[in-house]
């Protein structure tokens, strides 16, 4: 016969198993920009929101959370590209969100690379 915290386990188990996730993701569109980098939606024209490694990126409608966004870093990975060059196949990055997409000043100058983000 099994114990009570035995049968307590499993239920609980049973019970939280379908909501314990090891990491969202989702597919997406990568483009690069040239400058000019701001104003932006999350810091305006400070120029110390870019991080060192210039790895940033603007947040789309589905992670853009009402400018919560701002600041978070992702690990994005890349899948594929469909023009050479604009990424490393199975490259992991980091970035941070400094901007929302549907408000960028400039227009992308090269798109057609596909991440996978976040990791």
């Amino acid at each position: 016969m099994l114990k009570p915290e035995i049968l307590l386990l499993w239920f609980l188990l049973l019970l939280l198993g379908p909501e314990l996730r090891f990491s969202l993701a989702d597919i997406g569109t990568a483009s690069q920009y040239t400058p000019p980098y701001i104003p932006t939606a999350c810091y305006g024209s400070d120029m110390s929101q870019f991080p060192t490694s210039s790895l940033f990126a603007a947040a789309g409608e589905g992670i853009w959370d009402n400018g919560a966004a701002c600041g978070r870093q992702y690990l994005v990975k890349c899948i594929s590209a469909a023009v050479p060059k604009t990424c490393v196949e199975g490259q992991t990055i980091q970035v941070k969100i400094v901007d929302r997409a549907i408000t960028l000043v400039s227009p992308p100058s090269r798109a057609g690379a596909a991440w996978c983000c976040p990791i």
